[in-house]
This record gives C-alpha cells, structure tokens and sequence, in this order.
C-alpha cells in the first residue's frame, strides 16, 4: 500500500481526492466537488488495497472545508506533505507554473510525483525535472490520463489491426462553445491556453499511436474569445512516411465537427462524440457498377458521386477492453520496479517540444521543420 498526497484541491485535485479515496482509482467522475463517487467498469483495476489518500492541501478555505467535510486529512501547507514520513506519492493538481518547482521539491524530500498535465511550462523546465529525478532515484510521472480514453482506444485499434489498410490522414478535434474557464487558465503567466490544456492531450495520444518522426509543423493560433492566451489552434503534421495528422482545439464553436476522421486506402472511420458513435465504411472493390454522374450544386460529377451499396460495406466501430486504472497501476508497479512507465518523461518531452515549435510556426507564418530523431 503506498501513501499519497495531492496538492492542489480544485476541479482536478478534488476528482483524484474521490477516485482515490473510493479505490475507483482513473474512473470517470462527475462535475466536481460534489458528493458523487466515481464508477468502475469491469475490466478497471481496484486500487482499494494499493493505494492510499493520505490527505490534501489547499490554499482556498471552501476546498479545505470541502475535504474536511469528506473526512480527509488536511495538510496545512506543502511543506507538511513533504515532512510527512508516510508519503509516499506527491500528486501535483496545481496550476501549471507551480509544477516544476513543486515536483522537485517532493523529489528532493524523497517522494515520487504523478504530475497533472501539462508536466511543466515548456521542455527546459521538464528537463530540470528529469535531471532531478535521476538525481534523486525517484519516480516523476506524467498523468497523461487521455490515452485511456475509449474513442483512442478505438482509433488506435483501428490503426494497430490494419482495418483501413494504409492510413493516410488522421483527423482529431475537440470543440466548445464557451471559451476559456474564467480562471488561470486564461492568464499566460500561469501557462493558460488550449494548446497547454488540450493540445498537450491530444499530441501526447497521436505521438503515441504513431511511432515516426514528425518531418514538418504548420500551425496557427487561435485569439477569437481571448488575446492573452490561444483559445484554439489548427496544427498540422507531415510524418516521415508521408501520414499527415490535423489536430484542432476550438472554444467558440457552435456546432462541432467529428472528434475522430480517419482515412486510408480500403476505408474511412468516424468517431462522432465522447459517447463514440460512429462508423467504418470499407472499400469492397474499386469497380462500382452502378456509378453514375449526379447533380452537384450547378453542375454534374462523377468523382463526387455517392458509392454504390455493392462496392463499399459499413461496419460498427471496434469494441474495445481496457484498464481506465492502468495508470495509476504502472505508477506503482514503476516505483516498485515490476514495470517501465508507459507515459515516458522522453515522450512528455517530445510532446512538449512540438508544442514549442506549434506556437513558432504560428508565430512566424511559417512550415517549420521538427525532428531528426526520436529518443
């Protein structure tokens, strides 16, 4: 059984409170802070005999009061946490400016770290991270908890088992309609913005499924609700073998096109919603014998004709099994040395650094190359 200690008790912090503290672990809860525990599924992991909530701290009295109503202890003060002898794991669901020198501090003071995301403010600060890490002997773990994410799942099933035949386009979007919370993640010192808060998730989860070097970024920053910070971006990617990838994150976005488009050369899959509604439509044969032109606006086409039923078959997504705790169960198989951690710091790097090289392209109007190698 391993201690652990979140600091930080808002929207995220108060949500890994109760999954911890109900043994539900990454399971899914509702708006919090509420009185609602989060919910297993059957192939999710409990953690109820391996991991502990040994409190929380907080510098804003209602999220204190709203623990202490919960019956979980409250340390008064970072400092305690690290003091406390019976910690084992640092949890840290601060704003991002605050994680670099929070998760080097617990290091130091001999505890591991599961850092919420982004991991820090830009690659320098995580490579201080790491070095310290290594410094110290003690686990710092990026909680990249999207790649559990059913409709990932699915697309990276869909890639993995060949469904599409050569994939050649990947599309993945989230969109709003209600802008940036009006709290720190609106303010550019606190390392606000979509492309820190959801670009960092998305990427994490495409550099993952895609194992090539990305060749070449074209991105361009978003400021319609917002000049502070971006409150979207379209970013695309050219991957060695030619795969391009679209990544795009909207907050004014009335109506919302698909999360997931995905196209190869024997089919096309899409993913609707959170909910994963969606289909495959695959390619039967090339002949289509009853193609004929139709009318098209003005004019006719035969290339933009619907396929015949003969010649293309559509299918339901995949059905998918997984561990919404697999996470939380590689964190403490890591720090026991049963298991390597499935979100690397290299990985958390990588992604931190296209970042970095998003924002310059938008800056600068311009396709920039990116890598040369992948560590």
């Amino acid at each position: 059984m391993k201690n652990i200690a979140i600091v930080g008790c808002g929207g995220m912090g108060s949500g890994h409170a109760i999954a911890i503290a109900s043994g539900t672990g990454n399971a899914i809860w509702a708006e919090l802070p509420v009185q609602t525990e989060g919910k297993l599924q059957e192939t999710d992991s409990d953690l109820g005999d391996l991991l502990h909530l040994a409190g929380i701290c907080d510098i804003d009295p209602d999220r204190v009061q709203w623990a202490k109503e919960r019956g979980y202890r409250i340390y008064d003060c970072y400092q305690d946490i690290l003091d406390d002898p019976a910690v084992d794991i640092v949890l840290i669901a601060t704003p991002n400016h605050l994680h670099k020198d929070e998760a080097i501090l617990a290091m130091r003071a001999g505890k591991h770290v599961l850092c919420e995301k982004p991991v820090m403010m830009n690659s320098a600060e995580l490579e201080k991270v790491m070095a310290v890490a290594a410094e110290s002997g003690k686990v710092f773990y990026p909680r990249q908890n999207r790649r559990w994410d059913k409709d990932y799942m699915i697309v990276k099933k869909i890639l993995q088992d060949g469904m599409l035949g050569k994939v050649f386009s990947i599309e993945c979007r989230v969109q709003g309609s209600r802008g940036i919370p009006g709290d720190w993640r609106a303010k550019k010192e606190f390392g606000g913005g979509m492309m820190l808060d959801w670009g960092v998730h998305l990427l994490d989860r495409l550099l993952a499924m895609v194992p090539e070097k990305v060749t070449h970024v074209f991105c361009d920053l978003t400021h319609v609700t917002t000049s502070e910070v971006d409150d979207g971006f379209k970013l695309h990617l050219t991957f060695e073998s030619g795969l391009t990838a679209s990544v795009e994150v909207g907050t004014c976005h009335f109506a919302a096109l698909p999360l997931w488009f995905v196209a190869g050369e024997h089919g096309t899959a899409v993913i609707d919603n959170w909910e994963c509604t969606g289909k495959i439509v695959r390619l039967h044969s090339w002949e289509d014998k009853d193609a004929k032109p139709i009318l098209a606006g003005a004019g006719l086409t035969k290339t933009m004709a619907p396929r015949g039923d003969g010649s293309v078959q559509e299918l339901p997504l995949p059905e998918v099994e997984y561990d919404n705790n697999e996470l939380y169960v590689n964190l403490l198989e890591t720090i026991d040395g049963k298991a390597a951690q499935i979100v690397t710091n290299d990985h958390a790097l990588r992604v931190l650094r296209l970042m970095e090289t998003a924002v310059r392209s938008s800056e600068t109007h311009s396709v920039l190359a990116f890598e040369t190698h992948i560590n």
